[in-house]
């Protein structure tokens, strides 16, 4: 079977990689030339709305995407010509943050009050019925903290608007969360569901630096709340294929703050730390296979390396750590590989984090 990817970033290298074994075969479609999955598969040079290479993508017997901002209607052209999971319902939901949040709202999920902004006094208004503070953020294109504002009384409105306003927006409530989490789940064609277990993630400046799996101190019920919430959305999409649902634990209560359509980079430590990663179970889901089991193999950790890839012998000489190098050219604020640890017990990991940390500041 042939897989079609929108995307040849390092998350399409690792479906790649998790695919191989299955006798699946892989071509990526990429404007950006030598993209990290370009090693391992076919790339197709081209604007996402290229005729032509549209064409030849179609030929595939089923098409995926590895990123979510990929145009909604180069995913409805492939539909029409060949199986696409997930579909760009979901697609389009997950790319505006005022049609997600609306979906959580409708599904009955808990999520941060929220309201659309088209102008600088609607901004005004939207910021005295929600109340400082808030977060200003882009409705499309947003990742990695970026196209966000945090306004933290009326008289840095202005300011915000100045730095986001020419755009869609959307303001919401300010949730003081005691940590952040993220639940993977998997859906394949007939329905059939996998929940890993929640992951419990740290970010600094925006960015995903380190998830924990499972989430310390995670109770059976707070991860049947999320399930729950997941197997809505699932549900209500007709989803096919893993998404990433991130959550704000507000003492013990779930917010959902947003969805990924894809694999995702909390997940990356179920390549080692679960009996079948969030890669293959995705590509099983879109394929037709029977879904594998999604349960830890023990307390895991994933270390981002943001910015460049560290010398691999002083890392590798952690106990159970396994090192990922993206092949990506170093630069400031990017993703470029990862770190996975894994450990006998909660305690046993705490502290091989903290040595990679102590390794990672040296570097």
């Amino acid at each position: 079977m042939r897989v079609g990817v929108l995307g040849a970033g390092q998350l399409g290298r690792m479906l790649a990689l998790a695919g191989y074994p299955l006798g699946l075969r892989f071509c990526f479609l990429d404007p950006t030339p030598d993209s990290p999955a370009a090693a391992l598969a076919e790339q197709l040079v081209a604007d996402w709305h290229d005729a032509h290479a549209l064409t030849q993508l179609s030929e595939c017997n089923v098409v995926t995407f590895e990123f979510e901002n990929v145009p909604v209607e180069t995913v409805e052209v492939l539909t029409t010509r060949t199986r696409v999971c997930p579909g760009p319902t979901a697609l389009g939901v997950a790319q505006d943050r005022l049609h997600e949040k609306t979906a959580f709202q409708e599904l009955g999920i808990p999520t941060s009050k929220f309201a659309a902004v088209h102008d600088e006094a609607g901004l005004g208004e939207a910021l005295a019925e929600i109340g400082a503070p808030a977060v200003l953020k882009t409705r499309r294109f947003g990742y990695d903290g970026k196209g966000q504002y945090v306004i933290r009384s009326a008289a840095e409105a202005p300011d915000a608007w100045r730095a986001l306003g020419g755009e869609p927006l959307i303001l919401e409530d300010f949730v003081p969360f005691s940590r952040e989490l993220s639940l993977l789940a998997v859906r394949n064609r007939s329905g059939d569901t996998r929940f890993y277990p929640l992951v419990e993630n740290e970010h600094a400046e925006g960015i995903l630096r380190l998830s924990r799996a499972p989430a310390r101190d995670l109770e059976p019920e707070l991860q049947a709340r999320a399930e729950s919430h997941a197997q809505r959305l699932l549900d209500r999409l007709d989803y096919v294929g893993v998404m990433a649902l991130e959550l704000f634990d507000v003492k013990g209560t779930l917010f959902a703050n947003e969805i990924a359509p894809r694999v995702h980079n909390s997940g990356h430590w179920t390549i080692e730390g679960a009996r079948t990663s969030q890669f293959e179970n995705h590509l099983r889901a879109i394929c037709g296979l029977p879904l594998g089991d999604a349960s830890a193999l023990g307390p895991t950790a994933m270390l981002n390396f943001i910015g460049h890839v560290p010398p691999a012998a002083m890392l590798l000489e952690i106990p159970d750590a396994h090192l990922h190098d993206y092949g990506k050219a170093p630069r400031a604020r990017r993703k470029v590989g990862h770190l996975t640890l894994r450990a006998g017990s909660p305690e046993e990991l705490e502290v091989k984090i903290a040595r990679a940390r102590e390794l990672l500041v040296c570097d």
